[in-house]
């Protein structure tokens, strides 16, 4: 963290310091005063200054005494995460998964539906519910609702607009626009696997690595890419389509367009032709737990086809870690061996060297998470903006 100084605008500069500190308190309250002017590099007057103002808007908050060093106890701060609530929406293939968390991305409440038809027309209403029955269980707070997060799993542009979602057919959805006018709420959408990378970057597996690929793995698959911990997005916004990247040349036709897509083989696609005892990750794993070879063997070549992918990934990114997310986790006991048996063979020593595989510690929760934690930056982002006092 580095203080900003110099003969600038001073209110700039204020603004920017004010948000050095929150970001300090967010992060590892409970602390002083002094330790946040070690933290920050900032004098300890214009902490006691700055502190003083986030105490009068409701954000943090004293909380007591800690140990002295020598001297006067310090007053410990502690962030207010109860200030106000956010929603965070994961609209998959077959379901909603809605969350309201405080100010910390912690869960208060949470809400699952699920999807039997995909259109817009049908999805949109439950959406809607789903949203208004979060927003009803929020707690009184000072801030009230700061914001939406919503996760799809699509093509989505700078503007909230599902391009193209082709597991859900949707194109051209305005879905930022469509939420923000109806709850009259800033509202923030972005591809699942990206909210599902900054779930797990803030809240999950994430947390102590710079570089990392996460790879959700449902009904079909995605993949946000994190650099020195920064959402690689690309030049269009639409980086991490890697599910549609051919692993068999003359393979099956995608609904994407293409031929022999990853997603095809290493997802829950793939269990579908196998009928309904192996429809879906938790009826496969199920299977297999009581004995069921055949759902085994199904499972083991779900995870040689990812272990394929993932080598793609590892030679192409050098990761610190790859981290698996959404139902996938449900068979990781089934799918991990094999998995690392084709990282193993088909990467370069030097670049799988200390590499990481994991599984989401937020397990299906991860891009619900993340969707909320863009409400949350948004909105504190939004109090250190050129407006904010």
């Amino acid at each position: 963290m580095h203080r900003l100084s110099g003969t600038g605008d001073s209110a700039l500069i204020r603004r920017i310091n004010t948000a050095i500190v929150l970001e300090c308190i967010r992060n590892e309250s409970p602390l002083s005063r002094a330790r946040i002017s070690e933290r920050t590099g900032l004098n300890k007057a214009t902490v006691s200054s700055l502190v003083a103002s986030l105490i009068d808007a409701g954000l943090v908050s004293e909380i007591g005494t800690g140990e002295s060093s020598g001297g006067r106890k310090p007053v410990l701060l502690l962030f207010n995460a109860g200030a106000g609530h956010a929603i965070g929406i994961d609209v998959g293939v077959n379901y909603i998964r809605g969350l309201l968390a405080d100010l910390a991305g912690n869960p208060v409440a949470r809400r699952e539906i699920r999807i039997a038809r995909r259109g817009p027309d049908e999805v949109l209403p439950l959406l809607y519910d789903a949203i208004g029955e979060l927003i009803a269980e929020a707690p009184p707070s000072r801030y009230g609702i700061v914001g939406i997060g919503v996760g799809v799993s699509g093509i989505v542009d700078g503007s909230g607009t599902v391009l193209f979602a082709p597991n859900l057919e949707w194109r051209n959805v305005p879905l930022g626009k469509l939420i923000a006018e109806r709850f009259q709420l800033p509202c923030v959408v972005d591809n699942e696997a990206n909210a599902g990378a900054a779930g797990e970057l803030a809240y999950g597996a994430g947390r102590g690595f710079q570089d990392q690929i996460y790879v959700s793995v449902g009904i079909g698959i995605g993949t946000g890419i994190i650099i020195n911990r920064e959402l690689y997005r690309g030049k269009s916004g639409s980086s991490g389509e890697l599910g549609h990247m051919s692993v068999e040349a003359d393979g099956r036709r995608c609904s994407c367009g293409n031929l022999g897509c990853w997603e095809l083989y290493a997802s829950e696609k793939s269990l579908l032709e196998h009928g309904e005892p192996y429809a879906s990750f938790e009826a496969a794993t199920a299977a297999a737990e009581g004995g069921d070879e055949q759902a085994a063997r199904l499972l083991g070549a779900i995870g040689r086809y990812l272990g394929i992918g993932i080598a793609n990934i590892v030679n192409i990114f050098n990761p610190e870690a790859v981290i698996l997310g959404n139902r996938v986790c449900i068979a990781e006991r089934f799918v991990r061996g094999a998995i690392e048996r084709e990282i193993a063979t088909r990467t370069q020593s030097y670049n799988r060297a200390g590499l990481r595989l994991l599984f989401a510690e937020l397990g299906e929760h991860s891009a619900v998470r993340g969707a909320a934690g863009y409400a949350i930056s948004r909105f504190f982002d939004s109090l250190n903006g050129p407006s904010a006092g």
